[in-house]
């Protein structure tokens, strides 16, 4: 396996973001302060997703989809957690391949209370169980995320189909493929033991170096950045959305017929939970209360700041006034372009960041989707794949410590390695694209095979009445 190494000196340019590593090479010590952070951070994650996510969207559709949309999203929890534990999280953090793991943590056989998943420190864990349930909130609001970009106009059984394939072909390669890698445990121990190995046993303590350095995913060795989920949860969910509501077609009416929000108030207590939940995101994906979590907080708060001013400005330039969902809009869109580099970036890149993902984000979710014309509904595309694609590439620019950035970690020479822009923005460049084809063709796949057996879409009729009537007899308000 070759290694793009920015230091020149062992270690792939570190993909920092979340891994599982379990004691396999070393015992590192459980530190309760970390372990109690992410427990805390898995509990935020969820709340971006129940309720956050689900009234940031139900606020977004008209009334008589609003109940759709939030059992769409409560379903996707719920069924993607029964999967994780399954095999899931076996073939996402397990070794195998480099572009996914095996089965021998199927039904989690081997996680137990003692068990322990590596840090970015050498000697220092977390729970594994807590690891377990942490990563399972981000295989819970990836395909989440989805379902807005086709809302209003799909079928039920659809969506009930489409996750548990799209999870199991399409999010659990990826998040193997950026997240698994051996840890520095592994590493630092293979490391002494070639410095330490006498001469005549020096090339077998080699060879397992360089075994321990080439167990991880692909994007992971081609040494791409993703702290949190710039590629795993937002390329790869937006860029399925678009595929979505493209071959879904766009609704009813759409284009000659008002489909505004039909609860800007419910959106905005969305947005803020997401705000809120984003901080177990982007801070717990440091897996550590230490100095880079607190960096990641910074920089998860300017970041947002920053985007929610630039899109409500540009709005008020454009349009002639501020509106309340062009700042929101602005918001989720800096906690997505942040989500990889929130580690790796200095504060004032990072709020640098978030005003271009303000104005880019904008730009994309109205002139380029006026221009063609696709029903991408609650804008999924606009701002989680195309603030995703500016975040990675961002990142590969900011973790540049001249910029203020943390350079990449190189466990091998124990120091932060040398940066060179072209070897990290080629990593970087790969990543993107890799989680475009994947998740663009395989999604596209899934959505016809879906089609096949159930049906993608309601009838004119269903879509005329609402959702929640037709297809759960419910309503969300009693008029």
């Amino acid at each position: 396996m070759t290694f793009k190494r920015p230091s020149g000196a062992g270690l792939a340019a570190l993909a920092a973001g979340l891994f599982a590593a379990t004691a396999a090479y070393a015992e590192p010590t459980i530190n309760k302060g970390d372990n109690a952070w992410v427990m805390t951070s898995t509990v935020l994650v969820l709340l971006m997703t129940i309720p956050g996510l689900a009234l940031f969207y139900g606020g977004l559709v008209r009334s008589k989809n609003m109940l759709s949309v939030l059992m769409q999203i409560l379903y996707t929890v719920c069924i993607v957690m029964i999967i994780w534990a399954v095999y899931g999280y076996s073939i996402t953090f397990t070794g195998g391949s480099a572009f996914i793991g095996g089965f021998s943590k199927a039904f989690m056989a081997g996680i137990t209370p003692e068990s322990m998943a590596g840090t970015f420190s050498a000697d220092v864990a977390v729970q594994e169980m807590v690891y377990f349930c942490f990563q399972m909130t981000f295989a819970a609001i990836t395909p989440s995320l989805i379902v807005g970009a086709f809302a209003e106009r799909t079928k039920f059984a659809a969506v009930a189909l489409f996750v548990p394939l799209w999870v199991t072909l399409i999010y659990f390669p990826m998040a193997h493929m950026v997240w698994y890698w051996a840890g520095p445990d592994a590493i630092v121990a293979a490391a002494k033991a070639v410095a330490a190995a006498a001469p005549d046993a020096k090339a077998a303590a080699q060879a397992k170096l360089d075994e321990v350095m080439a167990d991880g995913g692909q994007i992971f060795l081609w040494g791409a950045l993703d702290f949190a989920g710039g590629t795993v949860v937002h390329i790869n969910a937006g860029i399925a959305g678009l595929v979505g509501c493209l071959i879904i077609g766009k609704r009813t009416g759409y284009g000659k017929e008002l489909m505004a929000p039909h609860s800007l108030t419910m959106t905005m207590i969305g947005a803020s939970l997401l705000w809120v939940g984003w901080f177990g995101f982007n801070v717990g994906s440091n897996l550590e209360a230490s100095g880079g979590a607190g960096l990641a907080m910074v920089n998860t708060f300017l970041a947002t700041a920053a985007a929610a001013m630039a899109w409500m400005f540009a709005e008020w330039l454009t349009k002639g006034h501020p509106s309340l969902l062009g700042a929101a809009s602005g918001a989720v869109a800096g906690l997505v372009a942040v989500t990889p580099a929130a580690g790796f970036s200095g504060p004032m890149g990072a709020l640098v960041l978030g005003f271009v993902a303000g104005f880019v984000c904008l730009f994309f979710c109205t002139t380029v989707k006026n221009a063609l014309g696709y029903d991408d509904s609650l804008d999924v595309f606009g701002v989680h794949c195309v603030g995703g694609i500016l975040g990675a590439l961002g990142t590969g620019i900011l973790v540049n410590p001249a910029l203020g950035g943390t350079g990449v970690m190189d466990y091998v020479a124990g120091k932060v390695g040398d940066y060179d822009l072209v070897t990290q923005m080629l990593a970087q460049s790969k990543g993107v694209l890799l989680t475009i084809v994947l998740s663009g063709v395989g999604s596209a796949i899934l959505f016809k095979v879906v089609d096949v057996i159930v049906g993608l879409r309601v009838t004119v009729e269903v879509e005329r009445e609402g959702l929640d009537v037709t297809e759960h007899t419910e309503r969300a308000y009693n008029m």
